[in-house]
């Protein structure tokens, strides 16, 4: 059994980091590159901290992981060095650890017991070791193909290469079934290709894993509009059922700022996307930060890709807005008790980076030059209320005073509205809820008679261990309305939230 002490023994400890001069002088990942013995030392003793809780909220699905993942049985395997049987556990309940372990905010550390306190000295590091599971498991050739002993005859059409729609694939192409992927893009991979900066997963990462999909027999097509390049006749001539997984990338824009207009100001999508192709070889990006004041506006995990984004592309000064005031550094239990997501301050390695972050601001104006480019803009301190009867939302300022601060790019981080419009819906008889997004039924089918919706597209903008949660969820359900029945796990319902006051 574990360690009931390992907590009180061993200190919390991160992964370290490289120099800030050193990373910023390219764009492979912040974290230092160590020796895989060591490595796994390391993460041995940070997995003794693991208690094996009675009521582990840790791998809760609505407190903790919604993948289900079975994190004490894995650390524990960890502690005593069984690596490989580590793996098994960990890929059963999760088809791609290592994009959890880079990308995920890890709400299974919010929902350790070791939460409750600070006193414990911090949550067990349940993304580290999943991390280093993952690549232990690739560099001891653990990672291998499954390849169905059966065909079902049944072909299905997955829309998307997000985590989502891999999730699906993998699933139904191991459950004996024809799957196609199509993306639209040049390349696989969806916002982890093309929204996710090199700094924070390497695509080479990506990559490895997709061959593996390639390898068990899932067939992808890339620069395909499904609508478009291939007909919704086409589509649903050639397949049995399909599963969109389009994503939620329509950008949320701010139309009632005066000087939006301006040349330099941009949604944050419109930077990532190009700068992410540079670093794949596409040659320089249109948007570019060199040289430039950069403001973003938003303080959530897009903008945070762009600030770490435009440090490497060499701007001036890179300053990230709030409209929200600065949160506590430790959990305030009257709003956020354990095990909810924690109301706190976070700091990403871009922001130890450059730049700084201001807090309880909005943008009153945008400052153009003569030739129409944005030069400035006037920053107000406001606060943000809500009607409690509509539940509207809104900004006003506390005072008069408005500062001026130089911005030759402004980049709009303020989220998501929800699926972008596309001819594919149009062609299903789709239509968008008022949260933008696909409904469905229990069974993950849309009105549309053998169509299945998962990911961000049915949850909105959201994290990427929901998002393959809901990927093997839906294979499950494209599983059982083929055969009449499926052994697919299913960690998630249709209806299922995240754990969290109201």
């Amino acid at each position: 059994m574990a360690d009931p002490n390992g907590f009180m023994k061993h200190q919390r400890a991160e992964a370290k980091k490289r120099p800030v001069d050193e990373r910023l002088g390219d764009w492979r990942e912040v974290y230092e590159a160590i020796t895989p013995a060591e490595r796994n030392e390391q993460v041995r003793t940070q997995a003794t901290r693991c208690m094996d809780c009675g009521i582990p909220f840790c791998h809760s699905g609505t407190a903790g992981c919604p993948l289900g993942n079975l994190i004490p049985e894995w650390n524990d395997l960890v502690r005593r060095g069984d690596w490989e049987a580590a793996s098994d556990r960990l890929h059963a309940t999760n088809n791609f650890p290592e994009f959890t372990g880079k990308l995920c905010p890890a709400p299974c550390e919010a929902g350790c017991v070791l939460s409750i306190s600070p006193m414990s000295g911090g949550p067990v590091t349940i993304k580290r070791v999943e991390q280093t599971i993952a690549d232990q498991s690739w560099e001891a050739g653990y990672v291998q193909p499954q390849v169905s002993a059966v065909s079902s005859g049944q072909r299905v059409a997955v829309v998307g290469s997000g985590p989502a729609g891999l999730a699906a694939a993998q699933q139904l192409t191991r459950a004996g079934h024809e799957v196609t992927v199509f993306e639209r893009d040049d390349r696989l991979g969806g916002l982890l290709r093309y929204g996710i900066p090199e700094f924070k997963m390497e695509k080479k990462v990506l990559d490895r894993r997709l061959a593996q999909l390639r390898k068990e027999g899932t067939k992808f097509v890339t620069g395909c509009e499904v609508g478009v390049d291939l007909t919704v006749d086409e589509l649903n001539e050639r397949f049995d059922a399909v599963v969109l997984a389009v994503g939620a990338l329509r950008g949320r824009d701010d139309r009632e700022t005066p000087g939006r207009e301006l040349g330099g100001v941009h949604l944050a999508m419109e930077h990532l996307v190009p700068a992410n192709r540079y670093v794949e070889g596409d040659g320089p990006p249109e948007i570019d930060a060199h040289g430039k004041h950069v403001v973003i506006i938003g303080g959530g995990d897009t903008g945070a890709d762009c600030y770490g984004t435009a440090t490497r592309q060499g701007a001036l000064s890179v300053t990230q807005l709030d409209q929200y005031p600065e949160p506590p550094s430790t959990r305030d239990d009257d709003r956020s008790p354990w095990p909810t997501w924690p109301y706190i301050l976070r700091t990403y390695p871009a922001h130890e980076e450059a730049g700084e972050r201001k807090f309880a601001v909005a943008v009153k104006r945008f400052v153009g030059d003569e030739d129409g480019n944005v030069r400035a803009i006037e920053l107000q301190q406001v606060k943000v209320t809500k009607d409690p009867a509509t539940g509207r939302r809104e900004v006003v300022p506390t005072s008069d005073e408005v500062q001026e601060l130089p911005a030759d790019l402004v980049l709009l981080a303020i989220g998501f509205e929800g699926v972008e419009h596309m001819a594919l819906l149009d062609g299903l008889g789709l239509s968008l809820t008022k949260r933008g997004t696909l409904s469905c039924g229990a069974d993950w089918q849309t009105s549309a008679p053998g169509v299945f919706v998962c990911g961000d597209a049915h949850r909105g903008a959201s994290l990427v261990v929901w998002a393959i949660a809901e990927g093997r969820s839906v294979a499950n359900a494209v599983d059982a309305y083929l055969t009449g029945a499926s052994d697919l796990p299913a960690p998630v319902h249709p209806t299922a939230l995240p754990l969290a006051v109201v």
